[in-house]
């Protein structure tokens, strides 16, 4: 008896442990989009508005509209829309249009009569398939229906802005293509500005973006592909590469690292950036982020893959590599001359906006031989009513700088500007006056300030004021030598990122002599011959021609022989 009480009260047990992990799991999922059981479609015209309003909360955004199909045989049918996402106009003219008209009602009494079983003039349920069946292939006008007979792709087409069509009887209902809606228009890009370059930009939407980009590679290989990432938000992600051109092995870390984020959200692309980036704890980005379609265009050229976010004006691309952000979008729209000097001039500016302060602490600290005589008494001379040491001085005029930088950002545009502007004039000239800082300490940052603004990037240009402070501390300890060993440790940093597999600072560590065309080096556009070699790996030839000269010496030889 002993053994079989334990049996018992060890099942009873188990199956208390098994109810309470349902549970658990049922909390976890609570308010997710996975919490709701997805089952298939009752023939119930009734239960199904029902459990749909039940799901939904009867929310008042989410429009039903009953309809009547048929002359003698009627058929009960809704048309279910959710109210801000769908084309209003495009739904009276083809759905409601077609199905509420008399040629539509003559052609299913035809069909009826012809095709459709009757038990005592009462349509059945086969008949209800049948009808939709003949709805779906030749009386509804409209592009892109499916049939579906099941909740959970009910409701994630409904709540993408496409309508829904039950019918009285049939276990299945009909998605049409309806979206629509207020959405912003395409305007100029506000963060990256471009004198030659196009003028347009992306918007909020995944499928005008994903546009942009089709309109300038007209390529059967270019490839979209969907992931759906958030427990709650349910957010439409999209990745397009050329199918031949981009790494394989990149395209399914991608993939890999998509499919590994579980979070309740993603709002923009940058919490996507977050999740798939390579090293979290580093200043430097390893993911590039524009709002331009030309960028995006270029960079699926060479081989990369880019990243799209519903609701996000910007895209993301990978592998994304140190001197990439460097780049301006005018770079290829220019003379390759000119762009040299001006690549040339955004390095030394951000070494400039990097060291500047570090170096006038520690030259004013510990190096003073180093400066010319004249220089160096001019500054101690300025410096004599200071009461703070040069390390304090510089550490307080950079944090001032950045309060009015965040300051301006916040407020609105006109106003943000003005008090940027007077904020820094006025502190600037106040602290001057009460001997808090020197003018060659206010100098050093406004100099400073404008070479930070000089880089392209702004995720790098953060990247330099963090690196700016540790620096500035690393001088104030240990002198040019902190500066040195923080310059140091910086490029073994920078040599032990990677991207997507990717060296960070390729084709410079290691060495891709090919490459090397376009980095601080802009080539003329007809010697880029081959696409990045830790990149793309077929297909890497990408220009075949000859330079201008080249050919003007062939037009003379075959105007020669004409002659």
């Amino acid at each position: 008896m002993g053994f079989w009480s334990r049996q018992t009260k060890k099942r009873k047990n188990d199956k208390n442990k098994k109810q309470q992990t349902k549970m658990e799991k049922l909390e976890e999922l609570a308010g997710t989009a996975f919490d709701i059981p997805y089952e298939q479609l009752k023939q119930s015209l009734e239960e199904n508005i029902d459990y749909l309003k039940k799901v939904t909360g009867n929310s008042p955004d989410i429009l039903y509209r009953e309809i009547e199909i048929g002359k003698r045989y009627t058929i009960k049918s809704t048309i279910v829309t959710t109210l801000g996402l769908v084309d209003t106009q495009l739904i009276n003219d083809f759905i409601l249009n077609s199905l509420m008209t008399q040629p539509f009602h003559e052609k299913i009494e035809e069909y009826i009569k012809e095709k459709v079983r009757q038990e005592d003039d009462k349509l059945t349920n086969s008949s209800a398939e049948l009808i939709l069946t003949e709805i779906e292939k030749k009386l509804l006008p409209i592009s892109h229906v499916k049939r579906v007979s099941n909740w959970s792709a009910i409701f994630k087409y409904l709540l993408t802005g496409k309508a829904v069509i039950f019918l009285d009887g049939a276990k299945s209902a009909l998605i049409t293509s309806t979206q629509g809606g207020e959405q912003r228009s395409i305007t100029e890009p506000q963060k990256e500005v471009s004198i030659f370059g196009p003028k347009d930009s992306f918007t909020e939407s995944i499928v005008t973006n994903i546009s942009l980009i089709r309109k300038r590679i007209r390529n059967p290989n270019l490839w979209v592909e969907s992931f759906t990432i958030g427990k709650v938000s349910q957010t439409d992600i999209r990745i397009m590469y050329i199918n031949g051109i981009a790494n394989e092995e990149i395209v399914e870390e991608v993939r890999q690292r998509l499919n590994k984020i579980d979070i309740d959200q993603i709002l923009d692309a940058s919490f996507l950036q977050q999740f798939i980036q390579d090293k979290v704890f580093t200043s430097f980005p390893t993911i590039y982020y524009t709002e331009r379609p030309d960028v995006v265009t270029a960079n699926l050229m060479e081989g990369r893959v880019a990243i799209f976010v519903d609701g996000s004006p910007f895209a993301l691309t990978v592998p994304a590599l140190f001197l990439e952000f460097f780049q301006s979008v005018d770079d290829y729209y220019a003379r390759f001359d000119i762009i040299i000097f001006l690549r040339f001039l955004r390095i030394a500016l951000f070494f400039i906006a990097m060291i500047l302060p570090a170096t006038y602490v520690a030259i004013t600290t510990f190096h003073q031989e180093m400066a010319p005589t004249l220089l160096i008494i001019a500054i101690a001379a300025q410096r004599e009513a200071v009461p703070f040491p040069a390390y304090f001085e510089a550490l307080l005029m950079e944090i001032t700088f950045e309060v009015l930088r965040e300051a301006g950002s916040r407020l609105p545009r006109a106003i943000g500007q003005a008090v940027s502007i007077v904020g820094a004039l006025v502190i600037g000239q106040a602290a001057i006056q009460a001997n808090i800082v020197s003018p060659a300490m206010v100098i050093i940052v406004s100099l400073t300030a404008i070479s930070n603004f000089a880089i392209p990037s702004f995720d790098m240009a953060i990247a330099t004021r963090i690196i700016r402070f540790i620096l500035m501390t690393l001088a104030a300890v240990m002198g040019i030598y902190g500066i040195v060993c923080g310059l140091m440790f910086m490029c073994i940093h920078l040599n032990s990122l990677r991207s997507f597999g990717v060296p960070y600072m390729e084709p410079f560590a290691p060495v891709t002599v090919r490459s090397l065309g376009d980095t601080v080096v802009r080539l003329p556009l007809m010697y880029h011959k081959y696409r990045p070699k830790m990149i793309a790996k077929k297909n890497t030839k990408r220009v075949s021609a000859v330079n201008s000269e080249q050919q003007s010496d062939k037009g003379k030889n075959k105007n020669s022989e004409k002659g």
